[in-house]
C-alpha cells in the first residue's frame, strides 16, 4: 500500500512560546522531542521543527503514514497534545519532489 503524505501544524498555547516556555513547559516539549525522533527514525516523520515567525511561532512536519487515521493516531499520542499543552492541525499534501525518494 502506496503512503500518504500530511502536512503537521503543532500549535502552542500562545504566539511566543517558542521564546518564553516555563520549566515545566520545557520538559514536555523535549518529551516531544524525542517522541518524534523516534518517529523519524521510523520513517513516519520525514521533517520536523519550530518555525519561528516574527508574530507567530508554531512547529511542522511532514508525515508519511498509510492514511489520516494513523496521522492522527501519531499525533493523539504526542506527549504535548496528551498533556493539553499543544493542539494540532493536518492536511493531507502532495509532495512534488523529495531528497531520497
Amino acid at each position: 500500500m502506496e503512503k500518504q503524505h500530511f502536512f503537521l501544524r503543532l500549535i502552542p498555547p500562545r504566539p511566543t512560546f517558542a521564546y518564553d516556555m516555563s520549566e515545566s513547559e520545557r520538559a514536555v516539549m523535549l518529551q516531544h522531542v524525542s517522541y518524534m525522533q523516534q518517529h523519524f527514525a521510523h520513517g513516519r516523520v520525514l521533517i520536523y521543527g519550530p518555525v519561528l515567525g516574527k508574530a507567530d511561532s508554531f512547529g511542522m512536519g511532514v508525515l508519511e503514514v498509510a492514511d489520516e487515521a494513523e496521522a492522527r493516531q501519531l499525533m493523539d499520542a504526542d506527549p504535548t497534545v496528551l498533556a493539553g499543552l499543544n493542539r494540532y492541525e493536518i492536511s493531507p499534501m502532495r509532495v512534488g519532489a523529495a531528497r531520497g525518494v
